[in-house]
């Protein structure tokens, strides 16, 4: 399908690809990997033609059609549903030649409208749609009143609803809720062509994707698995290329020390010659370099309260109108690691709110010690940063009695380089601001942590860094993520956030993942039935 050969190019003062060759099996679904910075995106950028390689070639099918999803869809006054449907090109040309074709063209139009399946059309959108969080009521609103958010959603849709040869997603799980990510894992495990995927999403890689394309040091290699597969596999050629390298180094070391000893001895000239063109002749066997990723800084508190941490009887949340969240009853203690579940508008965030203390009880009660110290990190705190803050004007401010050292010592720790420190913030990248947020918040040991898409910004190696933070940390964690592999290491019970409610949920992610999915499926049948008879109705005006 994509084929790469000897691809160089080079960008912004630095080298992303040196003679990097790759070919992508048809039909693949294949995840793009690397660090924070390698050059993914600049991949796709150039299998798109808006860069030009330095070197190499790119080449592709010439039928073959390329969607990428990299922008939100545009705010037209067009409806949802019509938008995604438009994305099939072939469908709609041939819906408006049945307008005007002449009589003896229609039987080949229609035959070709059966191939295509196009009378299904609009179910299949609306199941694409469910599937990634829209309502009934979004499909007939036009486009112009959906966020950016949600019109990045309404690109994918459009992506996979036009079933492209080609599909180049980059980072798509990151403008999902857990439900969506967890409906488009399962599509595009059957997505019927090739797709390149970047993604930090272990779960989506493990299951979506039977190839692992690693980038690393301007080169491209391709593993057969997902991404536990990979590691494996990483690691044991690693661990065999050390091998071989210290091999290599004594027989270099015994062969130079024959070669000093004889190199001016008569009766052994020949040999040290021949032990010479030996130690010339033994190619170099690069060290590995260990990406070392800095772990997060997650103090547990140092006194812990008497249980419960806190606790809701028959409380309403809400913003001043009707609740949000009713009849909440519900105990929080002191350890516990627990999972919010639920899609966008059911109220996690405002039940998020609630607990860190941004909202109060509108009716019931809510007991807590007012010892209680909270960390609450969430996605809108890195949207909100001054672009013209550096990480030293922030910790200053947090941490206003401090000596400077003792400021930039924790900065360090945060995986923040000298430099770094008095980056400004707009030019540091999301990973680094992410970090910084997520250790501030933790900086002064709260009793309960409350994380609400910790990872959006964060690599697959820096997630387990906070995974392994988190489970070394002794105090209360309610934890909001579309990574479902971090929130089945880190929650030990669910709640369901739905239908003005926030419950226990009795089942593990498993369970949940096929209640989702059966959920989808469900609602994606009925909405657009009332549509699919469009292509008869349009024959009976031609013949009338």
């Amino acid at each position: 399908m994509l084929q790469i050969e000897n691809l160089v190019f080079n960008g912004w003062g630095r080298k992303f690809f040196n003679q990097a060759t790759v070919t992508l099996p048809i039909g693949g679904k294949v995840g793009l990997v690397g660090r924070n910075g390698i050059g993914k995106s600049t991949l796709f950028k150039l299998i798109l033609g808006e860069l030009s390689p330095d070197g190499g070639d790119i080449s592709l099918p010439k039928t073959a059609r390329i969607a990428s999803v990299d922008q939100e869809h545009p705010a037209t006054p067009v409806s949802l549903l019509d938008t995604i449907l438009a994305a099939d090109i072939e469908r709609e040309a041939l819906n408006a030649a049945l307008e005007t074709a002449e009589p003896e063209r229609l039987g080949d139009i229609y035959m070709r409208l059966i191939e295509i399946d196009a009378d299904r059309a609009p179910s299949r959108a609306s199941e694409i749609l469910m599937g990634l969080g829209f309502s009934v009521a979004d499909l007939e609103r036009p486009m112009s009143e959906f966020s950016g958010g949600w019109r990045m959603r309404v690109a994918l849709a459009s992506a996979l609803f036009a079933q492209p040869d080609l599909m180049l997603l980059d980072e798509p799980t990151n403008y999902l809720d857990l439900e969506g990510a967890m409906w488009l894992e399962a599509r595009l495990k059957k997505y019927p062509h090739t797709a390149l995927i970047v993604s930090h999403d272990r779960e989506l890689l493990n299951n979506s994707c039977d190839y692992i394309l690693h980038l690393s040091e301007g080169k491209l290699e391709l593993y057969t698995g997902g991404y536990d597969a990979f590691e494996k596999r990483r690691a044991e050629k690693a661990r065999l290329q050390t091998a071989t390298r210290v091999k290599q180094e004594a027989e270099r070391a015994h062969l130079q020390s024959f070669v000093d000893r004889f190199k001016a001895t008569a009766s052994k000239a020949s040999q040290a010659q021949s032990r010479m063109k030996r130690i010339a002749k033994l190619e170099p066997i690069s060290a590995v370099v260990e990406d070392r990723v800095v772990p997060f800084t997650l103090p547990s508190p140092a006194r812990a309260l008497a249980p419960p941490l806190l606790q809701l009887e028959n409380a309403e949340v809400g913003y001043g109108g009707p609740p949000v969240l009713r009849d909440l009853n519900l105990r929080l203690d002191v350890n516990d690691r627990i999972g919010l579940l639920g899609v966008n508008g059911a109220g996690k965030s405002t039940f998020a709110k609630l607990l860190a203390g941004a909202l109060n009880v509108q009716a019931g009660l809510m007991k807590r010690d007012n010892r209680t110290q909270v960390g609450w990190f969430h996605q809108h705190q890195i949207e909100a940063m001054d672009p013209n803050d550096t990480p030293l004007d922030i910790i200053r401010r947090a941490r206003p009695d401090d000596a400077e050292s003792s400021r930039r010592s924790r900065l360090a720790q945060f995986g923040l380089s000298h430099d770094k420190q008095s980056t400004k913030v707009e030019s540091l990248s999301g990973g680094e601001r992410a970090r910084l947020l997520l250790n501030l918040v933790a900086m002064e040991a709260p009793h309960l942590l409350i994380l609400d898409e910790p990872t959006n910004h964060l690599d697959i190696d820096s997630r387990r860094a906070l995974l392994d933070a988190l489970n070394d940390y002794e105090g209360a964690v309610v934890l909001i993520t579309h990574d479902r592999s971090l929130m089945e290491m880190v929650a030990d019970r669910l709640w369901l956030a739905a239908d003005g409610h926030v419950r226990s949920f009795d089942g593990d992610m498993d369970d949940y993942a096929k209640f989702v999915l059966d959920r989808v499926k469900n609602a994606g049948r009925a909405p657009a039935q009332g549509r699919e008879a469009a292509p008869q109705r349009i024959k009976k005006r031609q013949r009338g």
